[in-house]
């Protein structure tokens, strides 16, 4: 998830009050946001089930034994 998607995403949590309140303080610029440390804790949580949602264990979908990671080399 890229910077603005994530930006996108977080404002979709502040406007729907899906973590029981608004936690953005300021919108900073294109990919950023200032936003309550009280809330910081909550928020990780909830990316975390989001990210859990959208990937998938290479493993499960492929009847694999082992799970296979990959990264982009600089």
């Amino acid at each position: 998830m890229n910077d603005q998607a994530m930006k996108q995403f977080l404002l979709h949590l502040d406007e729907t009050l899906k973590l029981g309140r608004k936690f953005i303080i300021q919108d900073l610029d294109e990919n950023h946001l200032f936003i309550s440390a009280d809330i910081l804790d909550t928020l990780q949580a909830k990316i975390d089930d989001l990210m859990d949602q959208i990937s998938f264990p290479l493993a499960e979908k492929r009847g694999i034994k082992h799970s296979f990671f990959f990264s982009q080399k600089s």
